[in-house]
């Protein structure tokens, strides 16, 4: 020991005469060494020799003393290899805590720093070691870049790091760190204090690769914890900022992903430190405050966002109530915050409501209104209409996790019923608040919001039940076609969720007229979607039905209105698609077959119960069309004895040809003009059998097939069936001739052979009537009035069977055509062509008939019938359609009969996918039906070009995308509704830079303009350009053409509506200042004045950074990285900017000159343009305008001018709105005070806009002014100016005065009084 002081001592003396105060020596390691052992030796207590006492002397008697040792030893702690820092730090310590030792004087705040740093580097240097876990490549590749010597060098550094260090010097350190604790006075030294807090507080982190194992990072928490609690001791200084500076160090930890790290620090504020707030005042104030610095450093994205809720919530649940109830207070008020505080306290409302203790209130005996949840969830429901897209979706996602936590207990279902509006007792706001939240967020701009609205009404209808109106269910029904997949399955569970909780028949409608749509949908989990909801909703249902009722029991209403708007027109297509797949997968049961057979028996069997005629019953609509499409799957759960009843019955008391009476009404007989009510639906349903006795035919014994074949050949000839059902017979007996003769080609014969037989007499009865026809106009005769009401009337009897008879005829020809188009029809056409070319002046067209008959008057349905099945026989034959397609374009142009226009564009639309050639180059033709004036015309002509186009039969080429247009302003709502499906959804999937591409030019087109040099034709005629534009400057017609604008810029990406700002500026702008446009012609300026509309246009817009600043609340909610496209969107805008400074601005300023040189009307459209565009960059506006100084002038006046009259407009809408109240208030309160207090209510609201609180604040003090001067004049009105005493003012001209005698120069000097309010915008 003796040797081991000198060589100390020596070595102390040597640093001595060596020291450099600017450079202070470390103490060698083997000093470092005997001193470490001289102090553990001191530390002994079994030791009756103290070491210390023998230093002390021999350093007393070299002049030197143990503070002698403070700046080696520090030096030592600033430098060398990890183990040598902290050996050193250890002995600092260990010096320290010897026995005697002289504290005050060996503590210095440099030393401890020293101390602190050593530690800190140990840690860092491990976790960069390459190899380590934590550690990155990048380390490596930068010592890799420094040179091999180097490199080299640091690497056998880092070896003998790995080599040397041990974790258990730093447990050591800290060991003797908590001890020093006790004798150390932090107060006095503040920043030692800190940075041993910060220091102490990373080392967890830091050190979480050091620990091998868990049972070493718990003693290295175990002592961070110990150090951390050590400082509240009394000596080190005041609490509260203390354990303020502990939870700011700790935050980190706590807000980073989940770890033992996180873990470590979540513990330690929720354990040791609220066990030291319990204690002390101060710590429980600074607990509080550390909730809400936590609440400000929560992470933006989504899924650090969550882990920060985690954290703040493990905190509130262990602090005391009077501590929650002041958080959650907070919460709330956060929600009228900056968006970021509001998004996050979305999502703290939502952990609140569901983790702390009775926060509803239900036990307590306070009001359940002043609870903390009821103000929750007030406030939760006025974010789900916040202004950020992200809180809105955010807010309706968690308000329907808090429906579902809510629905357990009655009493909270009720308390939900109740601040949603849906309860019995009703607040102050308006009835249904809550039905037109959830409809706007059901059609919301954003995806994530419709699709959060849909999850939260699919919970209340699920829970609640009640209180949804008609207008919900629709918007719901409308979502069904949402472009989203996602979206789309969400509408459609909501609606069936509405389906089965209400039996309410419009939601039945509604989910009828929505869901079984989406069978043709793109996405096959939809299909399947739809076809397992039928068959739970509607199947089942009349499944249960069917199985439940007997012949004396009632049918239920709500099953009858299913059946019946099954067999909607609308409905009908997709019921059958459905029913078709389940056929194909084997998913119909035999039970549903049974039902419906049960449901038209027992329908007919409580109508005889009740004595009523046969002939007048209808069996329930929907039920034979269901069982029709069910049959062909179902074929042996069909009784045939059913079938043959109901045959006989509709055969013997069915109505048939009556009801294609040709004659006006009145001109018919009595007996055959009454039309039995039920006629229509007894054709419909013997259709429906027809198809049903088809599809079982193969189960019918052969005698039974073979009559039922020879019935329905001879109702076939007989020709006096409603058309509806000529089809049906045709079609049901083709299928028993195939089913019932074994081999295919005999069975086509016969087939083959039947047609022959019935087109052969058909055709002799049209011969027939035509030559009546002309024979009786050859003679002269002519229909008139009767004179012998009955004689005539049975002429008219006669001719109205003949007629029908005819018609049927010409009707069952056509579909003969369509089941065998083989068979020879050359002798018909040549009678249909002199049906469709009667009367026809034109010898072209006649030349081959002689007769001068006009059928097209005489016999307007056999005329319209002679197109269908002359088009139907052209579909079969091509050289036949080259020859008379022609006559079809020329008919659909001439006709005035809507029917027949309307049926001959269906053909048209037939022609074109089986002679796709020969009627392309008359596409343009057809288009012009997309302004015919019958709205049923227009509707069947955009869906047949639609469908063409999206199967590609017809190309998006020349005008037909420009005439496609206007059916986005169609007079009728389903047009446009159409219309806006097929731009929104069809067309850009399809084509999404058609609209791109067309828009300038469709400009020009719905303008109809011509003064362009470069757009002066190649649009058609002038009658079709006018018939296809939306000519005018009123504000009807500008409206419509920018809603057409509109559509089609929010179809585009965000670099087309660049490209397409551009194009406007330099096809439009450019050529209007180059003379290229004629700004004299009237369509000209109404070109250049839309251009100005669209470029300032919101859709057009791409918002700057400055806008994209204020966004920051509609974070990504999927927690992707958005980095790629805020880059992009960087760099867009910077592009925009260029664009604005090297380009549109010059063109502006150049059009501002010359319109300014016409006196156009144009200018005060083009500075409200420029106003808008550079609304984003008015601090940019000096370099921007800098070619036009005035402009720029003018500009950034226009601007304050029209932000402070929208500010003043504002401020007086809402006073005004308040005033409007003040007078249901008690006569108590005086008006002056209700001005007043809604004037601090309306402040309150509005402290973020200083300018429109200031602004209400001075229309709120005229008010006031108002009121105290009419309560001083007691309702006395001012006196007007002639009962004034004004003084006499004498003029070089003399004192003239006026009528009523006021001087004229006292007048003249009012009305020129000056308006001084330019110095409150100045």
């Amino acid at each position: 020991m003796d040797e081991s002081i000198a060589r100390i001592v020596t070595e102390l003396e040597d640093l001595r005469h060596l020291e450099n105060p600017a450079n202070t020596q470390p103490i060698s390691d083997s000093t470092l060494s005997d001193l470490q052992t001289l102090l553990d030796a001191a530390a002994d207590e079994n030791d009756p020799e103290n070491p210390m006492d023998r230093f002390s002397d021999e350093l007393a008697s070299k002049s030197l003393s143990l503070t002698s040792l403070v700046r080696p030893i520090s030096a030592a702690m600033d430098s060398g290899p990890a183990h040598f820092t902290l050996a050193a730090s250890k002995l600092y310590l260990s010096l320290l805590l010897s026995p005697n030792s002289p504290v005050c004087t060996l503590f210095t705040p440099m030393a401890f720093f020293s101390l602190l740093q050593s530690i800190r580097r140990s840690l860092k240097h491990r976790r960069a070691e390459p190899g380590e876990p934590g550690s990155g490549s990048g380390g490596a590749k930068k010592r890799k870049a420094r040179g091999k010597g180097k490199g080299l060098r640091n690497s056998e550094d880092c070896e003998s790091e790995e080599r040397e260090f041990d974790v258990r010097v730093l447990f050591s350190v800290l060991e003797k760190l908590e001890l020093v604790m006790d004798f150390v006075h932090l107060e006095r030294f503040p920043d030692s204090l800190k940075s041993l807090v910060q220091t102490v507080a990373e080392i967890p982190g830091m050190g979480f690769d050091v620990c091998g194992n868990s049972g070493s990072f718990n003693k290295l928490t175990g002592l961070c914890s110990r150090v951390l609690l050590k400082v509240f001791e009394l000596e080190h200084g005041d609490h509260a900022n203390i354990a303020a500076e502990v939870f700011k160090s700790l935050t980190p930890m706590i807000l980073q992903h989940k770890s033992q790290v996180r873990i470590f620090a979540l513990s330690f504020v929720g354990n040791q430190m609220m066990n030291v707030a319990r204690n002390l005042q101060g710590v429980k104030k600074a607990m509080v405050n550390f909730l809400w610095y936590l609440v400000h450093k929560a992470p933006d994205k989504s899924e650090p966002r969550a882990l920060a809720v985690e954290s703040i919530m493990e905190i509130v649940r262990v602090m005391e109530v009077e501590e929650q109830v002041g958080f959650v207070e907070y919460v709330v008020k956060m929600t009228q915050g900056k968006a970021r505080l509001r998004l996050l306290a979305v999502d703290l409302i939502l952990v609140l409501v569901t983790s702390l203790r009775d926060v509803m209130g239900l036990n307590s005996e306070s009001e359940v209104r002043d609870s903390l949840g009821w103000k929750c969830l007030e406030a939760l429901i006025q974010r789900c209409s916040d202004a950020m897209a992200g809180i809105r979706a955010r807010g309706l996602s968690n308000l329907s996790q808090l429906v579902g936590f809510l629905s357990g207990d009655d009493r909270s279902r009720t308390v939900l019923k109740e601040v949603m509006g849906f309860g019995d007792e009703m607040d102050e706001r308006q009835e249904g608040w809550m039905n037109e939240i959830l409809r706007a967020r059901c059609m919301d701009e954003k995806a994530a919001v419709r699709k959060a609205a849909l999850l939260l009404v699919t919970k209340l209808m699920a829970i609640l039940g009640s209180g949804f109106d008609r207008a919900l269910i629709k918007t719901m029904g409308m979502a069904c076609s949402d472009p989203l997949v996602s979206i789309r399955k969400a509408a459609i569970s909501a609606l069936s969720v509405a389906f089965r909780t209400f039996l309410d028949n419009s939601v039945a409608i509604e989910w009828l007229h929505s869901v079984p749509a989406l069978i043709s949908d793109n996405e096959f989990s939809i299909q399947e979607e739809c076809e397992n909801l039928f068959v739970e909703l509607v199947l089942e249902r009349v499944s249960t039905v069917g199985s439940e009722i007997n012949t004396g029991s009632v049918l239920p209403e709500g099953e009858l209105g299913l059946l019946k708007e099954i067999c909607n027109g609308e409905v009908a297509p997709w019921v059958k698609k459905i029913c078709t797949n389940l056929g194909k997968k084997n998913r119909l049961k035999h039970k549903y077959a049974t039902a419906l057979q049960s449901i038209i028996r027992t329908s007919e069997s409580l109508w005889l119960n009740q004595s009523m005629p046969i002939e007048k019953w209808t069996a329930p609509p929907g039920s034979w069309f269901l069982l029709s499409e069910l049959s062909a799957y179902l074929a042996k759960a069909v009784e045939w004895e059913f079938l043959r009843h109901h045959w006989q019955l509709f055969d013997k008391h069915g109505v048939g040809g009556e009801i294609q009476s040709p004659l006006p009404q009145g001109c018919a007989h009595e007996e055959g003009g009454r039309l039995e009510s039920n006629s229509v639906a007894w054709a419909g349903d013997r259709v429906f059998l027809l198809q049903t006795i088809s599809n079982v035919s193969i189960e019918l014994p052969s005698e039974v097939g073979a009559e039922l074949a020879h019935d329905l050949l001879r109702r076939i000839q007989n020709f006096n069936m409603h058309s509806t059902e000529v089809n049906a017979h045709v079609k049901a007996f083709r299928t028993l001739c195939k089913r019932k003769v074994p081999d295919p080609e005999a069975a086509d014969a016969l087939v083959k052979k039947c047609v022959h037989e019935i087109a052969s007499k058909a055709s002799n009865i049209l011969g027939n009537y035509i030559s009546k026809e002309s024979e009786t106009t050859r003679k002269g005769g002519f229909f008139t009035p009767p004179i012998s009401g009955s004689k005539m009337g049975k002429r008219a009897i006669t001719m109205s069977k003949s007629l029908s008879k005819v018609v049927t005829a010409v009707y069952t020809i056509g579909s003969l055509v369509i089941i065998c188009p083989s068979a020879d029809m050359r002798g018909i056409i040549d009678l249909l062509y002199t049906v469709i070319t009667s009367g026809n002046s034109d010898p072209k067209v006649n030349k081959v008939s002689s007769s001068t008959i006009s059928l097209k008057h005489t016999a307007p349905s056999l005329y319209i019938q002679a197109w269908l099945t002359l088009g139907k026989i052209c579909l079969t034959d091509e050289k036949t359609a080259k020859k008379y397609i022609p006559l079809f374009v020329q008919e659909l142009e001439k006709s005035d009969c809507a029917a027949l226009r309307n049926n001959l564009v269906v053909v048209m639309a037939d022609f074109c996918i089986r002679h796709t050639s020969l009627v392309d180059s008359y596409i343009p033709r057809i288009t012009k039906c997309l302004r015919d004036p019958c709205e049923l015309v227009r509707r069947q002509t955009f869906i047949l070009l639609s469908r063409l186009l999206q199967r590609d039969y017809v190309k998006w080429r020349g005008v037909l995308f420009l005439r496609f247009l206007l059916s986005l302003v169609d007079e009728s709502e389903k047009i446009k509704q159409l219309a806006n499906f097929l731009f929104s959804n069809i067309l850009k999937a399809k084509a999404p830079l058609l609209g791109y591409n067309s828009f300038v030019e469709a400009i020009f087109v719905l303008n109809d303009c011509r003064a362009h040099k470069g757009h002066a034709g190649g649009h058609g005629s002038r009658a079709e350009s006018r018939l296809f534009s939306i000519r005018g400057n009123d504000e009807t017609s500008r409206s419509r053409r920018m809603h057409i604008y509109v559509s089609l810029l929010k179809q585009m990406a965000p670099e087309h509506l660049l490209q397409t700002f551009v194009k406007l500026c330099t096809e439009i702008l450019a050529a209007a200042s180059d003379g290229m446009l004629n700004l004299d012609d009237i369509t000209g300026q109404s070109v250049l004045q839309d251009a100005f509309q669209i470029i300032a246009c919101k859709e057009i817009r791409i918002p700057s950074n400055r806008g994209l600043s204020s966004d920051a609340g509609d974070i990504d909610e999927e927690g992707a990285d958005n980095g790629g496209a805020a880059a992009k969107g960087r760099a867009i805008t910077q592009a925009l900017k260029k664009g604005l400074i090297q380009n549109t601005i010059p063109i502006f300023i150049e059009l501002k000159r010359l319109l300014e040189s016409k006196n156009s009307p144009l200018i005060g459209s083009l500075m409200e343009c420029l106003r808008i565009i550079l609304k984003d960059y008015r601090n940019e506006i000096e370099d921007i305008l800098v070619a036009d100084k005035q402009l720029q002038k003018e500009l950034i006046y226009d601007m304050q001018k029209y932000e402070k009259a929208k500010t003043k407009s504002t401020a007086a809408e809402t006073v005004a709105t308040h005033q409007r109240t003040v007078s249901f208030h008690s006569p108590g309160i005086s008006k002056i005070a209700s001005v007043r207090q809604a004037h601090n209510k309306s402040i309150g609201r509005l402290q973020g806009d200083v300018r429109l609180a200031s602004a209400m604040g001075d229309v709120a003090a005229e008010a006031v002014a108002r009121s105290v001067l009419k309560d001083m004049n007691k309702g006395r009105q001012t006196p007007p100016l002639s009962a004034l005493s004004v003084p006499k003012l004498k003029t070089c001209e003399g004192g003239q005065t006026s009528r009523s005698g006021v001087p004229l120069n006292v007048l003249e000097s009012v009305r020129r009084r000056q308006n001084f309010d330019f110095v409150e915008e100045n």
